[in-house]
């Protein structure tokens, strides 16, 4: 028993450790000694287990789509108000982002390969439901009058450029990690104040 569990322990470090080096650091083409080195394991064991680098950059990119789009399918379907509802997804976005900044990027890249991205079964349902709140919100005098496709597109930006951007900008704007770190954890109320009127 405890064998297995050891078992589960390592595998689960190499997948973390695989997630923070590709999806945190950027490093897409982080060798399998290199996964080793910074988990701490015998380089043998990532083969043992995940039978290739590839395999493990899959699983690992795969994981990481799936655990996005469960919080994202649960802030929407939970019965809160479209304000706090937004505010969670802006939260975990965040968070997601800062945590790791070339996620989006390696999605992007991908798709600009040729690799085909597969759009969630339900995106339609979910379209449906914001571009019905989104007009109930404008009506009521929330937002200001805006589609649903800028809303989408204004949203994305002004979550994921501060992330996906920060490498340039920390230099330019010559800011230390500390401070930079500040202002993204500052970017869900700005974020708000810029939707909504009040």
């Amino acid at each position: 028993m405890s064998q297995e569990i050891k078992k589960d322990d390592t595998e689960a470090l190499i997948r973390k450790t695989a997630k923070k080096l590709f999806f945190g650091e950027g490093k897409f083409n982080a060798t399998t000694q290199e996964i080793a080195d910074a988990a701490g394991v015998n380089r043998t064991l990532i083969n043992y287990y995940f039978r290739s680098r590839d395999n493990l950059f899959n699983l690992v990119f795969e994981e990481a789509l799936l655990k996005e789009k469960e919080k994202s399918d649960a802030i929407m379907k939970s019965e809160m108000t479209f304000r706090d509802r937004l505010t969670e997804f802006i939260e975990n976005s965040m968070s997601s982002a800062m945590q790791y900044p070339f996620l989006e990027i390696y999605i992007v890249t991908q798709m600009n390969q040729g690799c085909a991205y597969k759009t969630p079964e339900d995106m339609q349902k979910t379209m449906e439901k914001l571009d019905s709140e989104l007009k109930e919100e404008i009506e009521q005098g929330n937002i200001s009058p805006i589609s649903t496709e800028q809303f989408i597109l204004n949203l994305a930006s002004l979550l994921s450029f501060p992330t996906c951007m920060r490498p340039l900008f920390q230099k330019t704007m010559e800011m230390s990690n500390e401070t930079y770190e500040r202002l993204l954890k500052e970017r869900k109320d700005v974020i708000l104040s810029t939707i909504f009127k009040n």
